[in-house]
């Protein structure tokens, strides 16, 4: 009998997810035996008590006899057209039936986009720190993901110089996380405006994921990229039911084309679009369902994000407790559901973040994960979830402090 071992593709080699890396395997051996663990390393509302709209989940089963067959593989009719006019509210111009491809997720959009645009050797502009899924599926598409740095003194801004710096004839495209994931900035119009400047210069496709979009704190406005790009500039915008909707598990997600000029130069990609989501038939149709009584119904987030919500009163305490422990600080998350702290490496001098963060999960029974995770250079950051109640987040804080103040490598 053959004992060659059967390996995994080298197409995987480049490619990580850490959010679901080791130190979970290591959290689910401890659940195997018996321990609770608090996790805090994954943006999943339903855990922690956030639950979908009622007249979300009761357009769904009232659906579910007609949604038992295949619909068109950009998506059904009516959820496509409530996105339309999600895009006339934004103020996107621009934007058809046809512009708009429906996914189980985001996630599953945001490959099929690498797939379609990339080919092997190209560079995409991610941010560091990022959502990694960005990363893992450019390398997964035979391209390159070329981190630009945000810049944690400036509210984590896009450091635009780093950026230029940074293109190459080989960049194909740039990704704007915003609000953004890890970090929970929030850019201001003219910063994103700089980055459609340098995006239009070199002639860049620009990927804006914004799934956090209605999760804002403190009076702040979010406004999408494609709102202030011009016609010639193809902007491919990402947005979806997981987190302002409690939909996580309903992998209900969007991809929005704008810039009506720019379409007729990108035909030939759009085409590779369509191919792909033909390719996989169609996403889930029940759970499409959700999206015209979600997106034109009560914004039932706005009860959690305004004073005496609970999503605000835990990224209060959040940043609160951590800018409380010697040596830790955190810029104030403007919107999404993270903090993103620096452990100052004078003080506590961390070489391997992921032994730290397996480190607290067997001291403390809570699971963060890492800053490198997310594409950041420097073993100084962890991410923290904000999704527990404010007493169960405070208490935790208050045992990573424990676990700080005696932790040294």
């Amino acid at each position: 009998m053959d004992t060659t071992p059967i390996r995994k593709s080298h197409k995987l080699h480049n490619v990580c997810y850490d959010i679901r890396g080791p130190v979970l395997d290591h959290a689910k051996r401890l659940e195997e035996e018996g321990q609770r663990i608090l996790k805090l390393n994954i943006g999943n509302p339903a855990p922690f008590g956030f639950e979908a709209p009622e007249e979300i989940l009761q357009d769904v089963m009232r659906n579910l006899p007609t949604a038992q067959g295949y619909c068109d593989s950009k998506g059904l009719y009516s959820a496509r057209k409530a996105i339309m006019q999600e895009c006339q509210r934004k103020e996107i111009p621009g934007v058809g039936i046809e512009d708009i491809y429906i996914g189980n997720g985001v996630s599953e959009l945001i490959v099929m986009a690498m797939q379609a645009l990339l080919n092997d050797g190209d560079e995409v502009l991610i941010p560091a720190p990022d959502y990694p899924l960005w990363t893992a599926a450019a390398n997964l598409s035979g391209g390159r993901a070329v981190h630009y740095l945000c810049d944690e003194q400036a509210d984590w801004a896009p450091d635009l110089d780093d950026i230029r710096a940074k293109v190459t004839s080989h960049t194909r495209a740039i990704v704007i996380i915003n609000p953004n994931n890890p970090t929970g900035a929030v850019y201001p119009p003219e910063v994103v405006r700089e980055l459609l400047e340098i995006a239009r210069q070199h002639d860049l496709v620009v990927f804006s994921d914004e799934i956090y979009d209605k999760i804002l704190y403190d009076d702040v406005e979010h406004v999408s990229t494609g709102a202030l790009a011009e016609e010639d500039q193809l902007v491919v915008t990402m947005n979806g039911l997981s987190k302002s909707y409690r939909c996580a598990g309903f992998r209900s997600g969007w991809m929005i084309l704008s810039g009506s000029i720019a379409k007729q130069r990108a035909a030939d990609f759009i085409q590779g679009l369509t191919m792909l989501a033909s390719m996989r038939l169609c996403a889930n149709v029940p759970a499409q369902h959700a999206i015209q009584t979600a997106l034109g119904g009560y914004q039932s987030i706005n009860d959690l994000i305004l004073p005496g919500g609970r999503l605000l009163a835990q990224r209060d305490i959040t940043f609160e407790k951590l800018n409380a422990i010697p040596g830790v600080s955190c810029v104030k998350p403007k919107g999404a559901l993270y903090a993103f702290p620096k452990l100052d490496p004078k003080v506590f001098n961390i070489q391997d973040d992921q032994q730290m963060v397996l480190d607290l999960l067997l001291q403390e029974k809570i699971l963060l994960v890492q800053g490198t995770a997310f594409n950041w250079p420097d073993p100084d950051h962890v991410r923290i979830v904000t999704l527990p109640w404010a007493d169960q987040l405070g208490n935790a804080l208050d045992r990573f402090a424990r676990f700080l103040s005696r932790y040294r490598q």
